[in-house]
């Protein structure tokens, strides 16, 4: 495989990100299970993400207040 330029900084947050990203998931409505989830909508998939980035931007601007 070819090198790949995204690399975790933290290898150890992995766990922390992926029970995020479920958390938001049932938040948004989206039913994710374990393991493969390629068959989502990339709908779906770009409401996860969008909504991951937007609370990890609220957490940095309110831990700067």
């Amino acid at each position: 495989m070819a090198n790949s330029s995204n690399k975790k900084l933290v290898p150890e947050a992995m766990t922390a990100l992926d029970k995020f990203k479920y958390e938001v998931a049932s938040e948004v409505g989206v039913n994710l299970k374990d393991g493969y989830n390629g068959d989502i909508s990339a709908r779906d998939a770009g409401r996860i993400g969008g909504n991951m980035v937007k609370k990890m931007i609220q957490q940095v601007e309110n831990s700067m207040k």
